[in-house]
């Protein structure tokens, strides 16, 4: 007889727009706010199956807050999660001026994303270790570190703290906090998983939470994380930023098309959840509850942010070449702080003439923080950090071969060879 079987053919993920025509933005699975179910924190991770291919959010059309994951939130304290995410849209958009007057070699801006990192820090406590990706400034902004350190860090002068040693963004503040930036993706998750275990075996009571982006949970590190989370119950906070696109590829080339990235947490056994990262809310509602389990030793919690990516990939991309010029307007989920600023306007604890002075009174500290970081040098005028410190901060104590090395650098530099 005839074969009549049909050649095998492989799938190939392709975005939903292109530049020149509109994303359908269908894929996202949208839920209405407040039905997502807001379960004890000693769920069981397979009892979190709904919660991975649904969404939580706490702010309607209305801009209420409705359902069981609205948070017991003082209008103050959104105030201040609304300065920080404010502050950190007006550092963004000062520090990319700044790499286009060719002042900073490059820049990575989280436009569009505040309210995950901002909401997340809120939810966190002092001593507790975020392992963040590039895109999470607003851990630190949120905190109130000095905005002029983190200038300086950018454009590796004589006062950057990292003594140029690390590129432009890719912070690192451990009394904040804030572990070191890598550019190599998806080491962050790994190491997060290693913290909380070494703070679980301390008998410590301080918790991790680590970072990645839709597109590195194809990187083994994101597997291997999970797996070892899941074995030795590590409190940590496992956290994927779905922000829709990687540098130029789309989320679904990940695996996000069929299935969604919260679901991989439940088939490893780990709880977790999809979440409207544009909805300080509800971002600050899933943070403090997996932050509670980590804390009670019931494990980690997986959630996948659903955010988009307002901006270019860093300064060195040019999003209109994959995408469609509009297709943040088009976001469903709207401008994170458009909706916060919205709900305390709509409860009476904001108006707008507290945005407007509110804006200029940010945009005034950030100009004078840069100006401050400036007088320490900028990337045009080669103040930079002495090549000599390279050998510092290495080992305790400088072994013999690295101290003659220094010695002979300095001496060339003195004699100009």
């Amino acid at each position: 007889m005839p074969n009549r079987t049909k050649p095998l053919r492989l799938h190939v993920p392709e975005p939903t727009g292109r530049p020149g025509h509109s994303t359908d933005f269908g894929y996202l699975r949208l839920a209405r706010a407040g039905v997502a179910w807001r379960p004890p924190i000693q769920v069981r991770a397979a009892d979190t199956a709904d919660l991975a291919v649904s969404l939580v959010r706490v702010l309607d059309d209305q801009d209420r807050a409705v359902g069981p994951w609205a948070p017991q939130i003082e209008a103050e304290r959104l105030r201040a999660g609304l300065r920080a995410m404010l502050k950190t849209r007006i550092f963004d958009a000062r520090m990319l001026i700044a790499q286009r007057q060719k002042k900073i070699s490059f820049y990575m801006q989280c436009l569009g994303e505040e309210a995950i990192a901002v909401a997340h820090s809120m939810a966190l406590r002092d001593g507790d270790m975020c392992f963040p990706s590039y895109r999470q400034q607003g851990l630190l902004i949120a905190r109130d570190v000095p905005l002029v350190e983190l200038i300086c860090q950018l454009l590796s002068n004589e006062c950057d703290p990292l003594k140029g040693r690390q590129l432009p963004v890719m912070y690192s503040r451990r009394k904040d906090g804030f572990f070191s930036i890598s550019g190599n993706l998806a080491t962050q998750f790994i190491q997060a998983v290693g913290w909380a275990m070494a703070s679980a075996i301390k008998g410590d009571t301080k918790i991790a939470s680590g970072w990645i982006g839709d597109g590195s949970t194809a990187e083994p590190d994101f597997h291997n994380a999970i797996t070892f989370a899941h074995v030795y119950r590590a409190p940590v906070i496992l956290n994927i930023v779905n922000n829709q696109w990687a540098i130029s590829t789309f989320q679904a080339i990940a695996g996000g098309e069929r299935a969604t990235f919260a679901a991989r947490g439940v088939g490893a056994g780990i709880a977790s959840m999809r979440v409207d990262g544009n909805d300080f809310l509800a971002v600050y509602a899933a943070s403090q509850w997996a932050a509670e389990r980590a804390r009670h030793n019931l494990g980690p919690t997986l959630i996948e942010w659903i955010t988009y990516r307002a901006g270019a990939h860093s300064t060195s991309d040019d999003p209109s070449k994959y995408r469609p010029a509009d297709d943040w307007a088009r976001f469903p989920l709207g401008d994170p702080i458009e909706r916060l600023e919205r709900h305390l306007i709509a409860i009476g604890e904001w108006s707008t003439r507290q945005g407007e002075e509110t804006r200029k009174e940010l945009e005034a500290e950030v100009i004078a923080a840069q100006k401050e970081a400036e007088r320490c040098g900028t990337l045009a005028d080669g103040r930079v950090p002495s090549p000599a410190s390279m050998f510092e901060d290495v080992y305790k104590e400088m072994p013999a071969h690295l101290r003659r090395q220094r010695e002979q650098l300095e001496a060339m530099r003195e004699t100009g060879s």
